[in-house]
């Protein structure tokens, strides 16, 4: 079973995103995330509409996603990312995080996304420390997303499944952190002007529902 560790009287350390080793990310992140999955049918911290408020991009059709923002215990701190494959019926290239449905099996969106993690990029679970949750991220192609942060100890090995996972790396979390590095762009969908933000990083195209996410863990973490 998949669980998160609860510190009592845990207060935030003020840190900047240049300052982090393991030891201090975690305490930041047990200070400042959820211990508990946000719900469902609650009020969605950040989504794809953040740019587009008056877009009406939502699907009526919603589905319960989760996905692993895993950080790796490097010295410096870094992140784990998938490309996607070219040829998948959604999202298909682009660049995410380990996830994917919530089934109903499944004891928490931490535990759906520990899973898709090791059925993607066979991530063990034994490598994998639960941190918290963000808030819900809700896309507009009807996805509600919970995001499930976690530390990851050096030392695995992944291997992508070729189904699902053309490509996995790892980008620097203080780059990711940087806000220097957030860039917004726009694209035309469903024949309106959509701006999302995206953060390029050498051949690397982070942009959509992933860098939103992103996005908001820096706003958890550094704007809280």
């Amino acid at each position: 079973m998949v669980t998160i560790r609860k510190m009592s009287s845990l207060s935030a350390p003020n840190v900047t995103s240049t300052d982090l080793n393991a030891e201090v990310f975690e305490k930041l992140a047990r200070a400042r995330l959820l211990a508990e999955p946000p719900l469902i049918n609650g009020t969605h911290a950040s989504g794809d509409d953040d740019l587009n408020p008056d877009a009406g991009i939502f699907s009526s059709d919603v589905r319960h996603a989760a996905v692993l923002i895993p950080i790796v215990a490097h010295a410096p701190l870094s992140v784990i990312l998938t490309e996607r494959t070219g040829h998948l019926s959604s999202h298909a290239g682009q660049i995410a995080f380990p996830g994917g449905k919530v089934e109903t099996d499944d004891a928490s969106p931490m535990a759906a996304a520990v899973r898709e993690a090791r059925e993607e990029i066979a991530l063990d679970g034994s490598f994998i420390e639960p941190l918290g949750y963000l808030p819900t991220y809700r896309t507009g192609t009807g996805f509600i997303i919970t995001p499930s942060v976690a530390l990851v100890r050096p030392g695995f090995h992944l291997v992508p499944d070729p189904a699902e996972v053309a490509d996995i790396f790892e980008v620097p979390f203080q780059f990711l952190m940087n806000e220097a590095n957030h860039k917004i762009d726009s694209r035309t969908w469903r024949g309106n002007e959509r701006r999302f933000y995206a953060m390029p990083y050498g051949e690397r195209y982070i942009w959509g529902a992933t860098a939103g996410i992103i996005r908001a863990l820096y706003r958890r973490l550094f704007s809280a």
